[in-house]
C-alpha cells in the first residue's frame, strides 16, 4: 500500500497530514518528529503491528511543503 504524507513548514514548526486518512494530522518542532508522530497515528488508524516494515521516500519538495510516499504491506 502507498500513501502520501505531506509535511509543511510553518512559522513555529512542522505539520504533517495523510490526506487519505480523514483527520490524521500532527504538529512538532522538528520535521523528523512530525513524521514519526504521523506514522504512529497511521499505524493506530490502520491497526498495523509494530513489526510491519514501513518505508518513507521523499517524492517532491516545494518552497515550504514536502511530499513523502509511505510504503508498507497491510497484509501483515
Amino acid at each position: 500500500m502507498v500513501l502520501d504524507l505531506i509535511v509543511t513548514k510553518t512559522n513555529d514548526g512542522f505539520t504533517a497530514e495523510i490526506p487519505s486518512i480523514n483527520g490524521l494530522d500532527a504538529w512538532a518542532h522538528q520535521e523528523d518528529e512530525v513524521i514519526e508522530k504521523a506514522i504512529e497515528m497511521m499505524k493506530f488508524y490502520l491497526n498495523l503491528d509494530d513489526d510491519n516494515e514501513i518505508k518513507i521516500d521523499r517524492a517532491r519538495r516545494s518552497k515550504n511543503k514536502t511530499v513523502y510516499k509511505i510504503i508498507f504491506d497491510k497484509a501483515n
